[in-house]
């Protein structure tokens, strides 16, 4: 089993809560828009991190980490790129491959709307964690944390950090 702390937009702020929160997580998975190579030197140090840069990531950030990532964590297949987007509402940049090679897991950030979406079409679980850092539209900060085993996920908890 490995658990799985999820953050997205952090927009160079990082809340010291995430760090509470993520304290039993085996790794970290930022769904892009770091903001900040310190913010990244901070999540690296505390924990193994995997992410893909967002659309406000400079290109030192794009040096350390690339657009779309696809991996097996536990044998499930886990896709994660910043724009996405949804189920009925992918992106150009993943609609063709989603459907035709659909991975287990489908990450995605951006919109700063949390979302948990089961894409029935492709049997294929879509998360977005919303957004963990100050800039944006969104009212509350947030981020996820799951469990993965066996290609399956379990646990999954929505936080909200409260300011």
């Amino acid at each position: 089993m490995t658990r799985i702390g999820l953050i997205s937009d952090t927009h160079g702020y990082l809340d010291d809560a995430v760090f509470k929160h993520f304290a039993d997580c085996d790794e970290i998975w930022h769904a892009g828009d770091f903001g900040s190579i310190e913010l990244i030197d901070r999540l690296a140090a505390f924990k193994p991190l995997r992410g893909v840069y967002g659309n406000i990531d400079g290109p030192e950030i794009r040096q350390r980490f690339p657009e779309e990532l696809r991996f097996k964590c536990e044998e499930l297949d886990v896709w994660m790129i910043h724009i996405g987007g949804y189920p009925d509402r992918y992106s150009s940049a993943v609609k063709r491959t989603i459907y035709t090679k659909p991975p287990g897991l489908f990450i995605s950030g951006h919109s700063h709307i949390l979302k948990v979406i089961f894409d029935k079409k492709i049997q294929c679980l879509h998360l977005n964690p919303g957004a963990a850092g100050k800039q944006g539209w969104h009212k509350v900060k947030t981020l996820m944390k799951f469990c993965v085993s066996i290609e399956k996920i379990h646990n999954l908890e929505v936080i909200e950090l409260i300011n």
